[in-house]
Protein backbone atom coordinates (compact mmCIF):
# COMPACT_ATOMS: atom_id res chain seq x y z
CA UNK A 1 0.00 0.00 0.00
CA UNK A 2 1.08 3.56 -0.66
CA UNK A 3 0.45 5.97 2.21
CA UNK A 4 0.49 9.73 1.76
CA UNK A 5 1.58 11.98 4.61
CA UNK A 6 0.56 15.62 4.43
CA UNK A 7 2.73 16.98 7.22
CA UNK A 8 5.86 15.17 8.40
CA UNK A 9 6.50 16.38 11.94
CA UNK A 10 6.56 14.18 15.03
CA UNK A 11 3.19 12.50 14.42
CA UNK A 12 3.44 12.31 10.63
CA UNK A 13 7.02 11.10 10.86
CA UNK A 14 6.08 8.44 13.40
CA UNK A 15 3.22 7.26 11.17
CA UNK A 16 5.71 7.00 8.33
CA UNK A 17 8.28 5.06 10.33
CA UNK A 18 5.67 2.63 11.67
CA UNK A 19 4.03 2.19 8.27
CA UNK A 20 7.35 1.42 6.58
CA UNK A 21 8.65 -0.89 9.32
CA UNK A 22 5.46 -2.65 10.38
CA UNK A 23 3.29 -2.60 7.25
CA UNK A 24 5.93 -2.58 4.52
CA UNK A 25 4.14 0.41 3.01
CA UNK A 26 5.57 2.91 0.58
CA UNK A 27 5.30 6.30 2.27
CA UNK A 28 5.23 9.53 0.29
CA UNK A 29 5.41 12.83 2.12
CA UNK A 30 4.57 16.46 1.48
CA UNK A 31 5.13 19.38 3.82
CA UNK A 32 5.28 23.14 3.22
CA UNK A 33 8.58 23.12 5.11
CA UNK A 34 11.52 21.95 3.03
CA UNK A 35 13.51 21.42 6.21
CA UNK A 36 10.79 19.13 7.58
CA UNK A 37 10.91 17.03 4.42
CA UNK A 38 14.69 16.78 4.60
CA UNK A 39 14.48 15.64 8.23
CA UNK A 40 11.83 13.05 7.34
CA UNK A 41 13.98 11.67 4.53
CA UNK A 42 17.08 11.55 6.74
CA UNK A 43 15.11 9.85 9.52
CA UNK A 44 13.68 7.27 7.10
CA UNK A 45 10.10 8.32 7.80
CA UNK A 46 9.27 8.66 4.09
CA UNK A 47 10.47 6.98 0.93
CA UNK A 48 10.27 10.16 -1.08
CA UNK A 49 9.09 13.76 -0.88
CA UNK A 50 6.86 15.67 -3.28
CA UNK A 51 6.45 19.35 -4.07
CA UNK A 52 2.64 19.24 -3.84
CA UNK A 53 -0.04 17.41 -1.91
CA UNK A 54 -1.58 16.19 -5.16
CA UNK A 55 1.68 14.46 -6.13
CA UNK A 56 1.88 12.76 -2.73
CA UNK A 57 -1.66 11.42 -3.17
CA UNK A 58 -1.10 9.81 -6.57
CA UNK A 59 -1.93 6.12 -6.19
CA UNK A 60 -2.35 6.37 -2.40
CA UNK A 61 -4.61 3.98 -0.52
CA UNK A 62 -4.56 6.05 2.67
CA UNK A 63 -3.74 9.66 3.49
CA UNK A 64 -2.89 11.08 6.91
CA UNK A 65 -3.32 14.85 7.30
CA UNK A 66 -0.93 15.90 10.07
CA UNK A 67 -1.18 19.58 10.96
CA UNK A 68 -2.34 21.86 13.81
CA UNK A 69 -6.08 21.68 14.44
CA UNK A 70 -6.76 25.12 12.96
CA UNK A 71 -5.14 24.17 9.66
CA UNK A 72 -6.83 20.80 9.25
CA UNK A 73 -10.11 21.78 7.52
CA UNK A 74 -8.22 23.37 4.62
CA UNK A 75 -5.65 20.55 4.47
CA UNK A 76 -8.30 17.81 4.51
CA UNK A 77 -10.26 19.63 1.79
CA UNK A 78 -7.08 19.78 -0.32
CA UNK A 79 -6.48 16.08 0.26
CA UNK A 80 -10.02 15.08 -0.68
CA UNK A 81 -9.84 17.16 -3.86
CA UNK A 82 -6.75 15.26 -5.00
CA UNK A 83 -7.22 11.79 -3.47
CA UNK A 84 -8.17 8.78 -5.61
CA UNK A 85 -11.76 7.54 -5.27
CA UNK A 86 -10.62 4.50 -3.27
CA UNK A 87 -8.30 6.39 -0.89
CA UNK A 88 -9.27 6.84 2.76
CA UNK A 89 -8.39 10.29 4.12
CA UNK A 90 -7.95 10.88 7.85
CA UNK A 91 -6.47 13.46 10.19
CA UNK A 92 -4.68 13.37 13.55
CA UNK A 93 -6.26 16.39 15.25
CA UNK A 94 -7.00 16.48 18.98
CA UNK A 95 -10.51 17.86 18.46
CA UNK A 96 -13.02 16.48 15.99
CA UNK A 97 -16.20 18.57 15.77
CA UNK A 98 -14.65 21.28 13.61
CA UNK A 99 -13.27 18.87 11.04
CA UNK A 100 -16.39 16.65 11.13
CA UNK A 101 -18.55 19.65 10.22
CA UNK A 102 -16.37 20.62 7.27
CA UNK A 103 -15.37 17.25 5.77
CA UNK A 104 -18.51 15.45 4.60
CA UNK A 105 -17.11 12.96 2.13
CA UNK A 106 -17.45 9.16 2.16
CA UNK A 107 -13.65 8.87 1.94
CA UNK A 108 -13.05 10.82 5.16
CA UNK A 109 -12.80 9.29 8.63
CA UNK A 110 -11.61 11.55 11.43
CA UNK A 111 -8.79 10.29 13.62
CA UNK A 112 -6.89 11.16 16.79
CA UNK A 113 -3.92 9.12 18.05
CA UNK A 114 -3.59 9.59 21.81
CA UNK A 115 0.19 9.70 21.66
CA UNK A 116 2.87 12.33 21.48
CA UNK A 117 6.00 13.67 23.08
CA UNK A 118 7.39 16.89 24.48
CA UNK A 119 9.62 17.18 21.41
CA UNK A 120 8.65 18.12 17.87
CA UNK A 121 9.79 17.34 14.35
CA UNK A 122 10.52 14.22 12.34
CA UNK A 123 13.96 13.92 13.91
CA UNK A 124 12.18 12.84 17.11
CA UNK A 125 9.76 10.46 15.34
CA UNK A 126 9.54 6.88 16.62
CA UNK A 127 8.14 3.76 15.01
CA UNK A 128 6.79 2.65 18.41
CA UNK A 129 5.10 5.95 19.31
CA UNK A 130 1.62 4.47 18.86
CA UNK A 131 2.31 1.04 20.37
CA UNK A 132 -0.62 0.21 22.66
CA UNK A 133 -2.05 3.73 22.38
CA UNK A 134 -5.73 4.46 21.80
CA UNK A 135 -6.41 5.91 18.36
CA UNK A 136 -9.87 7.44 18.14
CA UNK A 137 -11.72 7.07 14.84
CA UNK A 138 -14.74 9.30 14.26
CA UNK A 139 -16.63 8.05 11.20
CA UNK A 140 -19.75 9.86 10.06
CA UNK A 141 -22.93 8.42 8.58
CA UNK A 142 -21.48 9.12 5.13
CA UNK A 143 -18.15 7.34 5.72
CA UNK A 144 -17.50 4.36 3.45
CA UNK A 145 -17.55 1.06 5.32
CA UNK A 146 -14.85 -0.40 3.07
CA UNK A 147 -12.56 2.56 3.67
CA UNK A 148 -13.27 2.55 7.41
CA UNK A 149 -12.24 -1.11 7.49
CA UNK A 150 -9.01 -0.24 5.69
CA UNK A 151 -8.17 2.59 8.08
CA UNK A 152 -8.95 0.38 11.08
CA UNK A 153 -6.47 -2.21 9.78
CA UNK A 154 -3.80 0.41 9.05
CA UNK A 155 -4.13 1.94 12.52
CA UNK A 156 -3.97 -1.51 14.10
CA UNK A 157 -0.90 -2.24 11.98
CA UNK A 158 0.78 0.88 13.35
CA UNK A 159 0.48 -0.68 16.82
CA UNK A 160 -2.47 1.36 18.09
CA UNK A 161 -5.92 0.37 19.41
CA UNK A 162 -8.68 1.88 17.25
CA UNK A 163 -11.65 3.20 19.25
CA UNK A 164 -14.75 4.45 17.43
CA UNK A 165 -16.53 7.53 18.81
CA UNK A 166 -18.72 10.21 17.31
CA UNK A 167 -17.08 13.64 17.10
CA UNK A 168 -19.17 15.28 19.85
CA UNK A 169 -18.55 12.48 22.36
CA UNK A 170 -14.85 12.51 21.51
CA UNK A 171 -14.52 16.22 22.21
CA UNK A 172 -16.42 16.04 25.51
CA UNK A 173 -14.31 13.10 26.64
CA UNK A 174 -11.01 14.66 25.62
CA UNK A 175 -11.96 17.93 27.31
CA UNK A 176 -11.91 15.97 30.57
CA UNK A 177 -8.97 13.60 30.19
CA UNK A 178 -6.63 15.61 27.96
CA UNK A 179 -7.45 19.30 27.64
CA UNK A 180 -8.39 20.04 31.27
CA UNK A 181 -5.08 18.59 32.59
CA UNK A 182 -3.23 21.09 30.39
CA UNK A 183 -5.35 23.94 31.76
CA UNK A 184 -4.77 22.86 35.37
CA UNK A 185 -1.03 22.41 34.80
CA UNK A 186 -0.80 25.96 33.45
CA UNK A 187 -2.80 27.32 36.40
CA UNK A 188 -0.65 25.47 38.94
CA UNK A 189 2.61 26.74 37.45
CA UNK A 190 1.31 30.30 37.23
CA UNK A 191 0.01 30.20 40.79
CA UNK A 192 3.31 28.89 42.16
CA UNK A 193 5.34 31.48 40.26
CA UNK A 194 3.03 34.35 41.26
CA UNK A 195 3.06 33.32 44.92
CA UNK A 196 6.86 33.35 45.02
CA UNK A 197 6.99 36.72 43.25
CA UNK A 198 4.47 38.31 45.61
CA UNK A 199 6.50 37.18 48.62
CA UNK A 200 9.74 38.38 47.06
CA UNK A 201 11.31 34.97 47.25
CA UNK A 202 13.01 32.71 44.77
CA UNK A 203 11.04 29.69 43.62
CA UNK A 204 11.71 26.75 45.94
CA UNK A 205 13.10 23.52 44.50
CA UNK A 206 10.27 21.66 42.74
CA UNK A 207 9.44 18.24 44.15
CA UNK A 208 8.41 15.23 42.07
CA UNK A 209 4.69 15.86 42.70
CA UNK A 210 4.95 19.35 41.22
CA UNK A 211 7.02 18.15 38.28
CA UNK A 212 4.62 15.29 37.52
CA UNK A 213 1.53 17.48 37.78
CA UNK A 214 2.96 20.23 35.57
CA UNK A 215 4.82 18.24 32.92
CA UNK A 216 2.50 19.51 30.18
CA UNK A 217 2.39 23.14 31.32
CA UNK A 218 3.24 25.62 28.58
CA UNK A 219 3.01 23.01 25.82
CA UNK A 220 3.39 24.24 22.23
CA UNK A 221 1.40 27.49 22.23
CA UNK A 222 0.43 27.40 18.56
CA UNK A 223 -0.94 23.87 18.76
CA UNK A 224 -2.68 24.30 22.09
CA UNK A 225 -4.29 27.64 21.29
CA UNK A 226 -6.00 25.90 18.38
CA UNK A 227 -7.07 23.02 20.61
CA UNK A 228 -8.44 25.27 23.37
CA UNK A 229 -10.44 27.41 20.95
CA UNK A 230 -11.75 24.55 18.79
CA UNK A 231 -13.14 22.81 21.90
CA UNK A 232 -13.82 25.92 23.96
CA UNK A 233 -17.34 25.13 25.18
CA UNK A 234 -16.51 21.63 26.39
CA UNK A 235 -13.26 22.73 28.06
CA UNK A 236 -14.94 25.72 29.73
CA UNK A 237 -17.62 23.39 31.13
CA UNK A 238 -14.94 21.11 32.57
CA UNK A 239 -13.09 24.09 34.08
CA UNK A 240 -16.35 25.17 35.76
CA UNK A 241 -16.85 21.65 37.11
CA UNK A 242 -13.26 21.53 38.40
CA UNK A 243 -13.78 24.89 40.11
CA UNK A 244 -16.92 23.54 41.79
CA UNK A 245 -15.04 20.50 43.06
CA UNK A 246 -12.11 22.61 44.27
CA UNK A 247 -14.54 24.83 46.16
CA UNK A 248 -15.86 21.72 47.89
CA UNK A 249 -12.33 20.72 48.91
CA UNK A 250 -11.65 24.23 50.22
CA UNK A 251 -14.86 24.12 52.27
CA UNK A 252 -13.92 20.74 53.79
CA UNK A 253 -10.45 22.04 54.67
CA UNK A 254 -11.79 25.19 56.32
CA UNK A 255 -14.29 23.12 58.29
CA UNK A 256 -11.54 20.74 59.43
CA UNK A 257 -13.46 17.63 58.34
CA UNK A 258 -10.99 14.70 58.39
CA UNK A 259 -13.59 12.13 57.30
CA UNK A 260 -14.50 14.21 54.26
CA UNK A 261 -10.84 14.69 53.33
CA UNK A 262 -10.06 10.98 53.78
CA UNK A 263 -13.07 9.97 51.71
CA UNK A 264 -12.19 12.45 48.96
CA UNK A 265 -8.58 11.25 48.77
CA UNK A 266 -9.46 7.54 48.90
CA UNK A 267 -12.11 7.97 46.21
CA UNK A 268 -9.58 9.64 43.93
CA UNK A 269 -7.12 6.78 44.40
CA UNK A 270 -9.79 4.17 43.66
CA UNK A 271 -11.02 6.06 40.60
CA UNK A 272 -7.50 6.43 39.22
CA UNK A 273 -6.84 2.71 39.59
CA UNK A 274 -10.11 1.92 37.80
CA UNK A 275 -9.32 4.31 34.95
CA UNK A 276 -5.78 2.99 34.50
CA UNK A 277 -6.90 -0.64 34.66
CA UNK A 278 -9.60 0.03 32.06
CA UNK A 279 -7.04 1.62 29.75
CA UNK A 280 -4.61 -1.29 30.07
CA UNK A 281 -7.14 -4.10 29.94
CA UNK A 282 -7.17 -6.25 26.82
CA UNK A 283 -8.59 -9.64 27.73
CA UNK A 284 -9.69 -12.48 25.46
CA UNK A 285 -10.66 -11.86 21.83
CA UNK A 286 -14.04 -13.12 20.63
CA UNK A 287 -15.56 -13.28 17.15
CA UNK A 288 -19.09 -12.39 16.08
CA UNK A 289 -20.78 -11.86 12.72
CA UNK A 290 -23.43 -9.24 12.00
CA UNK A 291 -25.84 -9.47 9.05
CA UNK A 292 -26.49 -6.00 7.63
CA UNK A 293 -28.02 -4.34 4.57
CA UNK A 294 -25.54 -2.99 2.06
CA UNK A 295 -26.16 0.68 2.84
CA UNK A 296 -23.91 3.69 3.55
CA UNK A 297 -23.20 4.33 7.21
CA UNK A 298 -23.89 0.82 8.55
CA UNK A 299 -20.29 0.09 9.53
CA UNK A 300 -19.99 3.48 11.22
CA UNK A 301 -23.26 2.89 13.08
CA UNK A 302 -22.09 -0.46 14.46
CA UNK A 303 -18.57 0.76 15.29
CA UNK A 304 -19.85 3.86 17.07
CA UNK A 305 -22.40 1.89 19.10
CA UNK A 306 -19.66 -0.38 20.41
CA UNK A 307 -17.15 2.43 20.87
CA UNK A 308 -19.53 4.55 22.95
CA UNK A 309 -20.11 1.54 25.23
CA UNK A 310 -16.39 0.91 25.65
CA UNK A 311 -16.31 -2.32 23.63
CA UNK A 312 -12.95 -2.56 21.89
CA UNK A 313 -12.96 -3.78 18.28
CA UNK A 314 -9.65 -5.56 17.77
CA UNK A 315 -10.34 -6.20 14.07
CA UNK A 316 -13.16 -6.27 11.54
CA UNK A 317 -13.82 -7.62 8.06
CA UNK A 318 -16.58 -6.91 5.54
CA UNK A 319 -18.11 -9.49 3.21
CA UNK A 320 -20.83 -8.47 0.72
CA UNK A 321 -23.44 -11.03 -0.29
CA UNK A 322 -23.61 -12.28 -3.87
CA UNK A 323 -26.61 -10.06 -4.63
CA UNK A 324 -24.73 -7.00 -3.25
CA UNK A 325 -27.90 -5.96 -1.39
CA UNK A 326 -26.72 -7.25 1.96
CA UNK A 327 -23.59 -8.53 3.61
CA UNK A 328 -21.89 -9.27 6.88
CA UNK A 329 -19.48 -7.59 9.25
CA UNK A 330 -17.23 -9.95 11.18
CA UNK A 331 -15.98 -8.35 14.38
CA UNK A 332 -13.29 -9.46 16.79
CA UNK A 333 -13.84 -7.79 20.16
CA UNK A 334 -11.50 -7.93 23.13
CA UNK A 335 -12.15 -7.95 26.86
CA UNK A 336 -14.03 -10.00 29.42
CA UNK A 337 -17.73 -10.00 28.56
CA UNK A 338 -17.10 -7.99 25.39
CA UNK A 339 -18.86 -10.44 23.07
CA UNK A 340 -22.03 -10.54 25.15
CA UNK A 341 -22.13 -6.76 25.44
CA UNK A 342 -21.46 -6.33 21.71
CA UNK A 343 -24.27 -8.74 20.82
CA UNK A 344 -26.70 -6.78 23.02
CA UNK A 345 -25.72 -3.46 21.48
CA UNK A 346 -25.96 -4.74 17.91
CA UNK A 347 -29.30 -6.43 18.59
CA UNK A 348 -30.57 -3.07 19.86
CA UNK A 349 -29.69 -1.65 16.43
CA UNK A 350 -31.94 -4.28 14.86
CA UNK A 351 -29.29 -6.42 13.13
CA UNK A 352 -29.01 -10.22 13.49
CA UNK A 353 -25.78 -11.32 15.14
CA UNK A 354 -24.21 -14.74 15.55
Amino acid sequence: MRIALLGVGLIGGSVGLAARERLGAEVVGHDPSRRALEEALERGAIDRATATAAEALEGAGACFCCAPVGELPALVAEALAAAPEDCVVTDVGSTKRLIAASARDERFVGGHPVAGAETAGARHARADLFQGAAWYLTPSESSSGVLYERLHRVVTGLGARPVALDADTHDRLLATVSHLPHVLANVLVSQAADTATEEGKALPPAGPSFRDATRVAGANTGIWTDIYLSNADAIAAEVDEAARRLAGVAAALRAGEPDAIRGWNDAAGTARTRLVDADLAAGPVSELTVSVPNQPGIVAQVALALGRAGVNIADLALAPAADMRSGSITLWVSGDGARERACELIADLGYPVS
